[in-house]
């Protein structure tokens, strides 16, 4: 299939690194370039790769002469300037997802895909939990965290033992990997929400969204948010709309909540389906993601009677709304993957606990007004920590919350302890990404793992 093609890939992240061993391995000539002069997975690359040719530093236009297309990791904006006069001369720029549909288009597997601000892990995850513990044979992948390609590289090798096709992928997709993907066909897509998130890439919330829709580009069925409005605005009029919402379902393909006097039910229209008291995330915003991951695995023709006995046993994601610990009654509550202002106003209002609430970093352009509320709804106390954190403060400027700056995490979480009382929760929900300070949400997280671990040994020592 790629024999004859001469592939150009941007970005030496994790994608892009499979991305080239994915080509390579069927056959293309493979040229890698990244705008970095040292890349962190340079030396790997070179290790594993050394007969490809390599670019390091800013792109120009020597690099797309005489190739036949472009893969662009997601970190790589197609709107940087080599990358767009490529696009202006008719030079073809797509994404590793792009490939994957494009190789699997002709096979019997269903795809299930799911894009959003905030809930995309949790609900990619779930429905990939119940599909699985229903005996489907189920592949997770996407912005999760494995590559679409690796993972396809492990379905040929299955299928090479005689294993046979997956009878599910389920993919969670970002803004940055639908803005290079045309042809990915999905029995049930959706787009949770859409929060500010990631606008110093983006020309706005329009921008942002239209991205995000392109997911349904060729999906049988849509799952919207009847409560986001912009969401519940991507409805196209030729396609089958399931939606979800938190109040009582008004139509036969509305998934809410149902309260018929013994107590509220998890629903499908008329149908009760699982009881709210006994899911296993708690949270109202826990409880859309599960009707979202219910109405996606509805809409892909899965028998919901053969899901839902395994709600229970979804346990959740690392690093969202994750209790670590309690200390004399305190509960430290990692939401390290809060990335977005809609992230922590979630987390915030799912909380029936006073929240002594470590927040800040790199806000990415974010509009943080709409913490406001949300912290006065159950905040304690706020303490900041970023390159932000000045802009979180001003939001709540003339509250009566008590605001902190602090140098690093490790004195925030010593300053909310020592304020903290019985029954009140300690979180870490940024609202900011992390790279500020942080390696990552998953570096940001363990050093407040360790925090708090730290307190706990000294207090009970």
């Amino acid at each position: 299939m790629y024999g004859n093609q001469r592939v150009l890939v941007l970005g030496m992240g994790d994608s892009g690194l499979s991305a080239c061993r994915w080509l390579d391995a069927h056959g293309a000539t493979v040229t890698v370039a990244d705008s970095r002069q040292s890349p962190p997975q340079l030396a790997r690359f070179q290790q594993d790769m050394p007969h490809m040719t390599l670019h390091l530093g800013p792109f120009d236009d020597m690099i797309f002469g005489g190739i036949d297309y472009a893969v662009v990791s997601p970190g790589v904006p197609i709107s940087d300037p080599a990358i767009a006069r490529a696009i202006a001369r008719g030079i073809p720029v797509i994404g590793d997802v792009e490939l994957f549909a494009r190789w699997i288009a002709t096979w019997p597997s269903k795809v299930i895909a799911i894009t959003g601000s905030n809930g995309k892990s949790t609900v990619t995850s779930m429905v990939g939990h119940l599909c699985e513990k229903a005996g489907l044979k189920t592949v997770v992948a996407g912005n999760i965290g494995l590559p679409v390609l690796d993972a396809l590289e492990a379905c040929e090798e299955d299928r090479a033992d005689g294993a046979g096709y997956p009878d599910v992928f389920v993919l969670e997709l970002s803004s940055f990997q639908l803005e290079t993907t045309q042809s990915l066909r999905c029995e049930s897509a959706t787009v949770l929400n859409v929060s500010e998130d990631h606008l110093d890439r983006y020309d706005g919330m329009d921008g942002y969204a239209a991205a995000k829709a392109r997911i349904f580009a060729h999906s049988k069925v849509q799952v919207l948010n009847q409560q986001d409005v912009r969401s519940l605005g991507m409805q196209k009029p030729l396609q089958k709309v399931l939606t979800f919402t938190l109040n009582t379902p008004t139509d036969p393909n509305q998934f809410g909540l149902l309260d018929q006097g013994k107590g509220i039910q998890l629903a499908k229209g008329n149908t009760p389906l699982f009881p709210l008291i006994d899911l296993p995330l708690a949270g109202l915003h826990n409880a859309a993601n599960t009707l979202a991951a219910l109405a996606l695995i509805d809409g892909a023709d899965i028998p919901l009677a053969s899901v839902l006995p395994h709600i229970r046993s979804f346990k959740g994601l690392a690093h969202r709304v994750e209790p670590i610990l309690t200390l004399n009654g305190v509960t430290f509550i990692d939401d390290s993957k809060g990335t977005n202002v809609g992230a922590t106003e979630a987390a915030l209002k799912g909380m029936t606990e006073p929240v002594l609430l470590i927040a800040g970093g790199d806000g990415k352009g974010q509009d943080f007004t709409p913490l406001r509320d949300a912290i006065l709804q159950s905040g304690k106390a706020v303490y900041l920590i970023g390159k932000d954190a000045d802009a979180i403060a001003a939001v709540l400027a003339g509250t009566s919350i008590p605001l902190s700056r602090h140098d690093s995490l490790e004195a925030a979480v010593e300053a909310a302890w020592s304020n903290a009382r019985e029954g009140d929760v300690i979180l870490l929900s940024p609202a900011c990404a992390s790279l500020d300070m942080f390696r990552n949400y998953a570096h940001r997280a363990d050093v407040f793992i360790e925090a708090a671990h730290a307190i706990a040994a000294r207090t009970q020592g």
